[in-house]
């Protein structure tokens, strides 16, 4: 399994993109695709048509718009320049089907693709993409808000994604003994805000859940002001990644070999395996 950071922003952030994740098993896959995702996956050199399968946490505008310009991108490659891709299955939480129904009514030029696409509702059951096997469930986030976080298993190893939650037991579960758990880390610890994880939150859920190794991810600019790996590290003893800087010297590697794009918007990237 190989995991690579697009974005671990939030929507408008000075110098990194916002939330995208690029997950490798037997399958490639995408988890969320905020703005300015798409031109660091293209960077990482993965033909992004071949990508079968995105999976949102929700609909906030910074884990989804980048969707837009990749859907509208394979149109224009499928109809007009003589490509071809194999089908788009789009997965998300309940009310997933009815948003992208009327997009694809609405914008001009996706409508009728030449390949298929599919829908996908999911919530807290698991189910098979090829070999890996993905359980989605549901997060505390915003209010009326259905949000989820994945857990993502293939060939022994476990990679957990909170998408945008505060803590949780929903949370906690879902990361139960993973290899790696990606958390949204919005905040620091002594500067908290709403309907998020702040930096010791963090280092709660993955003690508590018995993570391998924790990421910190999705950052507000006020985030990168303090030591938030500090702040997890007093409730957290295993290795901790801040995106964007080197992975603490504390534990063994991570399973799952992990791909950092350097402040995520900068062309580079450094691998950690």
């Amino acid at each position: 399994m190989r995991l690579t950071i697009l974005g671990s922003g939030t929507n408008v952030h000075p110098t990194r993109a916002a939330a995208g994740y690029l997950v490798q098993t037997d399958q490639t896959l995408l988890l969320d695709f905020g703005p300015r995702t798409l031109m660091n996956l293209i960077k990482t050199g993965v033909d992004r048509h071949r990508i079968t399968h995105v999976l949102f946490s929700h609909f906030h505008a910074d884990h989804f718009s980048d969707f837009i310009t990749f859907f509208f991108d394979a149109m224009i490659f499928t109809k007009y320049q003589g490509g071809k891709r194999p089908p788009l299955t789009v997965i998300g939480p309940p009310g997933t089907r009815s948003l992208f129904k009327t997009l694809f009514a609405t914008l001009p030029g996706f409508s009728r693709a030449p390949f298929g696409v599919t829908l996908k509702e999911v919530d807290d059951r698991p189910f098979w993409i090829g070999r890996t096997k993905v359980l989605p469930r549901r997060v505390t986030h915003s209010p009326r808000l259905h949000c989820l976080g994945y857990r993502l298993e293939y060939s022994g190893k476990v990679l957990a994604y909170s998408g945008d939650s505060q803590y949780c037991t929903s949370l906690v579960r879902l990361c139960g003994d993973a290899d790696l758990a990606v958390l949204d880390c919005s905040f620091p610890a002594n500067q908290p805000g709403p309907v998020h994880l702040h930096a010791g939150q963090c280092g709660q859920v993955a003690h508590e859940a018995g993570v391998g190794q924790l990421i910190l991810s999705h950052f507000y600019p006020i985030a990168d002001q303090y030591d938030v790996k500090a702040q997890a590290g007093e409730r957290y003893e295993g290795t901790i990644i801040v995106v964007g800087y080197s992975p603490s010297s504390r534990g063994s590697p991570p399973k799952i070999s992990i791909n950092l794009v350097r402040r995520d918007i900068l062309t580079g990237s450094s691998s950690f395996a």
